[in-house]
């Protein structure tokens, strides 16, 4: 399977995944960790995918994406963004939104 299939397969086969540095449970950046904790917060079931573990999914998921930095978050299929976007959308309250709309259950208290 190539990298591009690999990236699509799980971009599709899972409603949020979080390409990132590290994984949920030890984020290797401060980016990455600043997402986890928004997720986290949020309450919503993600699957978190360790760029670090391999040269060709870092270098893959910029390509796939046209974006030249990770973290980068999807919905449902959708690149949302990295860091600065998904914060700026927590902080807004456009991100629970996102979920809401995209019929993805979350932590009612975010």
């Amino acid at each position: 399977m190539s990298i591009e299939n690999f990236i699509e397969n799980e971009v599709k086969s899972n409603d949020v995944v979080l390409f990132m540095k590290g994984n949920p449970q030890f984020p290797q950046c401060g980016f990455s960790g600043v997402v986890v904790q928004i997720l986290d917060h949020i309450g919503v079931p993600y699957k978190g995918l360790n760029v670090l573990e391999s040269a060709e999914l870092r270098d893959g998921i910029k390509v796939y994406s046209n974006w030249p930095t990770i973290p980068q978050l999807y919905v449902k299929g959708e690149f949302v963004g990295g860091c600065d976007i998904v914060r700026e959308m927590f902080q807004a309250g456009e991100l629970q939104q996102l979920f809401a709309d995209k019929g993805i259950a979350a932590n009612a208290s975010a």
